[in-house]
């Protein structure tokens, strides 16, 4: 894990990464090159909205990666349709939040979703924002008791088998998504407005690596 200062943090011109003016009140990027290859890393929760069985969130090899050697995948193939794997890093809580990742879909019949989550409350609550190699399509969705609803959606590139950034800012009401640095869209809601817990998810039988997360908290006015 490597922690970077914010004023360093914000000079540079990161993929995926949610543009604005307000400077970060905490900054953290976190790679996996000092985790244990074949399990999962520490200080992350893992957790699973729906049904079927484990969820599989370990480190492990991918030379692939511009960030390192290791990296965060999500193995399960488990193809029960309404199944939400999530890994959450569980230091840090905030509601005004940027998070971005790389991300690599590999395979999955059923879905081919890799995605960001924000103001996670509980495995039954939060935002999440997810990109799909089987519909090439990136959708954002708020999970409310267990019950996912659909709050935006744009058509989209998401090559499988390629890495690819993945950006999601919120601010208050307002949540802006974004593919390889391009904001797709922003959307208002109003149902989770208190701080949460932030990190990744996939859906279904999805396989996907994932490097490079980051973490920008804002102050709250």
């Amino acid at each position: 894990m490597r922690l970077l200062l914010a004023s360093a943090l914000i000079m540079l011109p990161l993929t995926g990464c949610v543009p604005t003016a307000d400077r970060p009140a905490s900054s953290l990027t976190l790679d996996f090159e000092a985790y244990e290859i074949g399990a999962a890393p520490p200080q992350f929760t893992t957790e699973l909205t729906g049904g079927g069985g484990a969820v599989s969130w370990i480190v492990l090899a991918d030379p692939t990666s511009s960030y390192g050697s290791r990296v965060l995948a999500q193995m399960s193939t488990d193809n029960t349709n309404y199944r939400f794997p999530l890994c959450f890093y569980e230091p840090v809580t905030a509601r005004d939040v940027s998070v971005t990742v790389q991300f690599k879909p590999l395979s999955g019949k059923i879905d081919q979703a890799a995605g960001l989550v924000v103001r996670l409350k509980d495995k039954d609550n939060y935002y999440v924002v997810r990109a799909n190699a089987l519909e090439n399509n990136v959708r954002f969705y708020k999970m409310e008791a267990g019950k996912r609803k659909q709050l935006a959606t744009a058509d989209a590139p998401v090559p499988s088998g390629r890495w690819q950034g993945l950006g999601l800012r919120a601010k208050g009401t307002r949540f802006s998504v974004l593919l390889n640095g391009k904001l797709l869209f922003q959307v208002d809601d109003p149902t989770f407005p208190d701080a949460g817990h932030a990190g990744l998810c996939t859906k279904a039988d999805s396989v996907a690596h994932f490097d490079h997360l980051e973490i920008r908290t804002y102050d709250t006015p």
